[in-house]
């Protein structure tokens, strides 16, 4: 009798896993079809900001305005590339040569350094609380699969840059180019875009408008990176993958 009692009780509760899995499945692949076509209205990041600022009682504004494809400057976009994903029109949302030289530096002594590609970053954006445990890496790669397969790598990049934060409060590109530069994304030149993309590892304690050395050193590579690729040029191997 217990045992069958027991039977039961596992029974039942692999039904409602299975129903909860059935039910993320469905609202996930929901949303990535829904963000292929409507501008996400916001990030989970931008969300985080918002809890911390009520947790800390520090009230902190939000900037952000929705920049379509055309009305982001391609020296942005080549910058980005160039600084955080060289072979993001190459890979299917990971990169395979990069993970394999950050494990190789972890075998060989070194600090465990980051390998996320951009359809990565923009999936852990848009869908994911910021972290490093292995739950949520398990929903980022789920996540990067699906904005790969559904949105396109042209997709992919505009939302990025109308999410990525470049100062506290400060989302997207059409911000942060105003933030910093007085001007809308569309105006941006080859070294303001390199100086925001310079700044992406730590946007919180750097600044485009006042770098220090290390950020400028930074953003003369990423304009050497830009001409390497081939400038504007580059973008041509994701336009067509809409």
């Amino acid at each position: 009798m217990l045992k069958g009692a027991l039977r039961r009780m596992a029974s039942l509760l692999w039904w409602w896993v299975w129903r909860g899995v059935f039910l993320f499945v469905v609202v996930s692949l929901s949303l990535v079809m829904l963000f292929r076509v409507v501008p996400p209205p916001g990030s989970m990041v931008m969300v985080e900001r918002k809890i911390q600022s009520w947790v800390h009682s520090e009230p902190v504004q939000l900037q952000r305005e929705w920049r379509d494809w055309s009305q982001l400057a391609d020296s942005a976009k080549v910058a980005v590339m160039a600084a955080e994903d060289q072979r993001f029109p190459d890979h299917h949302g990971f990169d395979l040569v990069e993970l394999r030289r950050a494990l190789q530096a972890r075998l060989d002594g070194g600090r465990l350094r980051g390998a996320s590609t951009l359809s990565q970053q923009t999936a852990k954006n848009v869908f994911l609380w910021t972290g490093r445990n292995w739950a949520r890496k398990g929903l980022e790669a789920w996540f990067t699969v699906l904005i790969e397969l559904i949105w396109g790598k042209q997709r992919i990049l505009e939302v990025y840059l109308n999410v990525a934060e470049w100062d506290a409060g400060v989302f997207g590109l059409e911000a942060a180019a105003q933030h910093y530069f007085g001007v809308s994304a569309s105006a941006l030149n080859e070294r303001q875009a390199s100086l925001l993309a310079a700044i992406l590892p730590s946007p919180l304690t750097r600044s485009a408008s006042r770098p220090d050395p290390q950020v400028e050193q930074r953003s003369l590579w990423i304009r050497q990176q830009m001409r390497n690729l081939g400038g504007a040029n580059y973008l041509q191997q994701i336009a067509a993958d809409r």
